[in-house]
């Protein structure tokens, strides 16, 4: 155990990998630290609590955050970004036509009021929004310095915009956004497409592997049974042949 991280509140899952699931929505936050730069992925719900986990990142790395991932454009997961200015903004392609608009900051700040957000907050966020910069049709390979992240777009399954994150190591991390969620059941809100969500699955686990760690949007990290277990209850659920 590293008690550093752990006495933040943050779970080390590697030598290069560690996450935080935050407070009220049991949100993932997650850090992959380079030998020359730093990607965080899904910086929280509102701006103060983005400078909170920037504050921490900074402190247990002793560096800025230099990129930013989202994994899909939901409240919880892209309203800290303006916490972080200097950084690069990475997500799925589409993501930002939906993050720049009006209409689409709109439904963000009204999803994360009715959720508990602050109205105050929720504003400040929605109004400060960036839109992602670079943007993933199909694979992206991330260079940190000592360490290739993958970011590959996945979707649409839970969302139109899903991205997933992968870090090689001593053993392989996923980071799977709410594409997997471990401390419920799966959320397909009006944004989702059920019907291709198992084979964003069979994508992830291909991308992984069976030994890799699944990092869930919302709960504990989970092995590849897991995510087969879950991608075989949304076929059943959604209709969806098992191939």
């Amino acid at each position: 155990m590293d008690v550093r991280w752990e006495e933040a509140g943050w779970e080390r899952l590697t030598g290069r990998t560690g996450r935080r699931r935050l407070p009220v929505w049991d949100c993932t936050v997650g850090l992959v630290v380079g030998d020359e730069s730093v990607l965080l992925i899904d910086p929280g719900s509102c701006v103060r609590e983005g400078a909170l986990i920037r504050a921490e990142a900074e402190r247990l790395t002793g560096r800025s955050v230099t990129h930013i991932a989202f994994t899909h454009g939901h409240f919880d997961h892209v309203l800290g970004g303006p916490a972080f200015p200097g950084a690069r903004f990475y997500g799925a392609v589409g993501l930002d036509r939906l993050l720049a608009t009006p209409g689409g900051r709109e439904e963000l700040r009204v999803s994360a009021v009715h959720q508990g957000v602050d109205e105050a907050e929720a504003a400040e966020a929605a109004a400060l929004l960036r839109a992602p910069e670079h943007l993933v049709s199909g694979e992206w390979t991330l260079e940190l310095g000592g360490v290739q992240v993958l970011l590959a777009n996945v979707g649409p399954a839970h969302s139109q915009h899903d991205l997933t994150v992968l870090v090689p190591g001593e053993r392989e991390v996923v980071f799977c956004g709410d594409l997997v969620e471990e401390s419920g059941d799966p959320q397909a809100g009006s944004d989702a497409v059920p019907g291709q969500w198992p084979a964003a699955l069979d994508r992830l686990l291909a991308l992984g592997g069976d030994d890799a760690l699944y990092v869930p949007g919302h709960g504990a990290v989970v092995g590849a049974g897991f995510v087969r277990a879950q991608r075989d209850t949304l076929a059943d659920l959604f209709g969806v042949s098992r191939s």
